[in-house]
């Protein structure tokens, strides 16, 4: 009984249910302006909100990472820019639908699959963190490594054309995301005694420049073009088309889930194995993927929602953050004298509840939020393109600024942006070069662990792998992803299938 009484506590205090809707507002304007993060945000937060009731302070963060990992997808579907690293993936489709006209469609589809994502995240939280929290404990060093390596195979999806071009992008990543000092040894790194790559470059300055000020440069091409109006006459997704990509969000959902539970991953992992995972599965797609595939958004979407879900449930469960985002929750616990961890579920099962509570509300405020204001939203992208080129190139600016308030992440990011200008021009993805940068430390942290953990024994490394279930399961997907991504493997299924027919 109790549980349920803080389950309600959020609708039943007029307060609370209003700090929710204003952090969910707050959080999607937040996270569709490439640069200001949602992690950026609840970090400032805590200051504002320390000497506040404890249940104020997390309904308001809450708002915020939610609305946060949803806005990420307005500007990745209007502009091209993601205004996340979770919604990367949501750009590949988005944006050709609003090249398209179908902006008001698009946003549409992303917010109700993004509600039914949560819910999904939200409900496998309430019903079965414990379970999903010891499966997550059961990852060792190496699993994280192969986990990071699974992603970086999924160049070969998120490349349209050359796998070994989509391969070139994502080794890219990698390197760009190694430069700087290493966080072992402190020695430097393709630093090529340069002190200004001493700190590393920032992956949102690379993401930012890459997408954004690469866009803006390819539509210089395009000055004199009109802009494509915009087909806003039905926003909702009918429940036809709901119920046609249910099973679709279902699975990606549960991918989202899981990802979003293991320590140091997050939603934009997430995103991109939904996206692979239904470039997969999906056998006859609204249209091909990369070219505005209605499922191309109902995967991203679902995933990285239902991520958040998965986040809070080494935290609630173990006092494990599941990302950046619930790191620095579990440190606005601590400040309001809660221990995040196994003891919370039994000394405070009410702040559980509470949470599960606020997630809920927060999740039918982006339904809200989300389906109201596109008709404003989608006159961005019908602006001369002698206005939209320098806007975008002001947002890419003002996002590279704000990460670190440096003025050396705009001179990264501008020079991301003529360097992807060019990759776009001759046909290398831009993707699998995010995707690199991004899981270049998941990749070198855990298996320098996995190695340092075996005594720099290779052998005893490889023994492991196969002693493990769950490593030798990873080690058999990541072979699998590559053999099914080469020549040789769409000849053998094409003559396998062919002898079948004939059969």
């Amino acid at each position: 009984m109790d549980m349920f009484l803080a389950f309600l506590t959020v609708i039943t205090q007029p307060q609370l249910l209003l700090l929710v809707g204003l952090g969910t507002f707050a959080g999607v304007y937040i996270g569709a302006i490439p640069g200001l993060s949602v992690t950026m945000a609840v970090s400032i937060l805590i200051s504002f909100t320390f000497s506040w009731e404890v249940y104020p302070a997390l309904a308001l963060m809450v708002g915020i990472y939610m609305g946060g990992v949803y806005g990420g997808s307005r500007t990745a579907i209007l502009l091209n820019i993601p205004g996340a690293p979770s919604a990367i993936a949501t750009a590949m489709d988005g944006y050709p639908m609003a090249q398209r006209g179908e902006a008001g469609t698009a946003i549409g589809v992303s917010t109700v699959m993004s509600f039914i994502g949560g819910f999904i995240g939200i409900g496998v939280l309430a019903l079965a963190a414990p379970f999903v929290s010891d499966f997550a404990l059961t990852f060792q060093p190496r699993d994280y490594m192969l986990l990071a390596i699974l992603g970086i195979l999924l160049v070969g999806s998120l490349s349209s054309g050359s796998l070994v071009k989509g391969i070139f992008a994502g080794a890219l990543g990698i390197a760009i995301g190694a430069v700087g000092r290493d966080p072992l040894t402190f020695t430097e790194r393709f630093t090529f005694d340069l002190q200004i790559m001493e700190g590393g470059i920032s992956f949102i300055a690379v993401m930012i420049g890459m997408f954004g000020v690469s866009e803006a440069l390819l539509q210089l091409h395009h000055v004199d073009k009109t802009a494509v109006k915009q087909k806003i006459s039905r926003i909702v997704p009918s429940l036809g088309t709901v119920k046609k990509h249910l099973p679709l969000s279902m699975q990606t959902s549960t991918i989202g889930v899981i990802i979003g539970a293991l320590p140091g991953t997050g939603g934009d992992i997430a995103a991109l194995m939904a996206y692979d995972h239904a470039k997969r599965v999906t056998k006859n797609p609204s249209r091909p993927f990369g070219d505005g595939a209605i499922e191309g958004l109902v995967a991203p979407e679902t995933a990285n929602n239902a991520a958040v879900g998965g986040a809070f449930i080494p935290m609630m469960t173990l006092g494990i953050p599941g990302d950046a985002v619930t790191a620095i929750m579990i440190g606005a616990l601590f400040i309001h004298g809660l221990n995040p961890g196994p003891m919370l579920m039994v000394d405070n099962p009410n702040m559980f509840w509470f949470i599960v509570g606020a997630l809920v509300m927060a999740n039918f405020f982006i339904l809200l939020f989300g389906l109201t204001g596109i008709k404003i939203f989608t006159k961005i992208v019908e602006m001369p393109r002698s206005v939209l080129i320098p806007l975008i190139l002001l947002l890419s600016i003002v996002g590279a600024f704000a990460v670190n308030n440096s003025v050396t992440d705009v001179y990264w990011m501008l020079g991301f942006g003529v360097f992807g200008y060019f990759m776009r021009h001759y046909g290398y993805p831009l993707g699998p070069v995010i995707l690199g940068v991004i899981l270049s430390r998941l990749l070198d942290d855990n298996w320098r662990r996995a190695i340092i953990s075996e005594r720099e024994d290779l052998g005893r490394f490889f023994s492991g792998i196969f002693s493990s279930p769950l490593s030798t399961v990873l080690l058999l997907a990541v072979i699998f992803i590559f053999v099914s991504q080469t020549p040789l493997w769409r000849i053998a299924k094409t003559r396998l299938f062919g002898r079948t027919g004939s059969n």
